[in-house]
């Protein structure tokens, strides 16, 4: 899709493309937006008539703009998905819990049932709490590995067959100069694939992978949908903030970045001689994982132990057989807090 100027002249609104040069009015854009996430949709195939599909719905503009759009094609082409929305609770007070009143509201203005997981119900540990241990620098890793999982345990209490995410252009073509930074070659080979996890629990979908986020956004005020737009508030130093900005500045200069970037990234591919990580089973939990011990598994043991940095970086043998050790010291938090509460994952 088009990156998009918006010009306010007298009552009237138009939309002009900067690649096209095409002039729209508020409802001609409505139509577009539409039509080319159902041009998406149907070209990459990603849903088959009768299937089951869970909405990652968190309550920002993405998900919720996911949502309207989904359910509104769904009805106008006759997709015959069941759509279920599904939120991950992290336990952010001031953050979390506000949005999922945003989310409670979407359930019935949509009228989509709505499945809540939480942090604290799946492993014991809310991301208050985990942050108390951490710390502000690497708060994100664990969000990130817990929420991911905890989508996939909701969808399958669910028995859905796919889910859908919000991810936009902006968020793929991140994730790709991100991936470059680390010079994680796996991620970088699947990160911009538009269906990801046939392999593992459930596949992922990204209906939003051409999209701009200036057109999501601009739908979303003009459509007045209810979404929460508060940014998290332990997220400041995330890594991904420092690709976000590189990718603004780079955009500044030639508009058609975001969408280069996520081609460059289809374009990739991995020489035959280059050794890639093996895809297998948790044998603690039975989640995918390349490891022995999934991530997720790694970080909640060095959580309910009293090391949760154990679990930063690359996950080793050492690591791996420090975690699993019994005696491996503990702190109070672990022992007095967590003592009741303290879980295994299980699949």
């Amino acid at each position: 899709m088009h990156e998009l100027n918006v010009l306010l002249f007298s009552d009237f609104l138009f939309f002009i493309s900067l690649y096209q040069g095409h002039a729209l009015c508020k409802d001609c854009f409505y139509t577009t937006f539409e039509t080319e996430v159902h041009h998406t949709i149907i070209s990459n195939k990603l849903f088959e008539k009768g299937e089951k599909v869970a909405i990652g719905a968190s309550g920002g503009k993405d998900s919720t703009v996911l949502a309207y759009v989904l359910k509104k094609l769904n009805e106008e082409y006759n997709y015959g998905l069941e759509l279920i929305l599904l939120s991950v609770d992290e336990g952010i007070t001031g953050y979390r819990d506000d949005s999922l009143e945003t989310v409670k509201r979407n359930e019935m203005q949509y009228e989509l049932p709505l499945k809540i997981v939480s942090y604290e119900e799946l492993y014991g540990w809310t991301m208050d709490a985990i942050v108390k241990q951490i710390g502000l620098k690497n708060n994100c890793t664990f969000c990130g590995v817990f929420r991911r999982q905890a989508l996939d345990r909701g969808a399958m209490a669910l028995k859905v067959d796919k889910i859908v995410t919000g991810h936009n252009a902006d968020d793929i073509a991140e994730t790709v100069i991100m991936n470059v930074l680390r010079g994680d070659i796996a991620r970088l080979r699947r990160c911009t694939a538009i269906v990801t996890g046939t392999e593992g629990a459930i596949p992922r979908c990204k209906p939003f992978k051409y999209t701009y986020e200036k057109e999501i956004v601009m739908y979303a005020y003009f459509k007045k949908l209810d979404y929460f737009s508060t940014e998290c508030i332990y997220s400041p130093n995330a890594y991904r903030g420092h690709a976000r900005t590189f990718l603004k500045d780079l955009e500044k200069i030639r508009p058609s970045s975001i969408l280069d970037i996520i081609h460059s990234g289809e374009s990739l591919f991995v020489k035959k001689d280059v050794k890639m990580p093996v895809q297998g089973i948790c044998k603690r939990c039975g989640y995918i994982s390349s490891q022995p011990l999934c991530k997720a598994c790694v970080l909640l043991e060095g959580l309910n132990k009293g090391l949760p940095r154990l679990g930063i970086g690359k996950t080793t043998k050492a690591k791996i057989e420090v975690l699993s050790s019994g005696d491996c010291g503990s702190s109070q938090h672990a022992d007095e807090d967590k003592s009741s509460s303290a879980k295994s994952l299980e699949f």
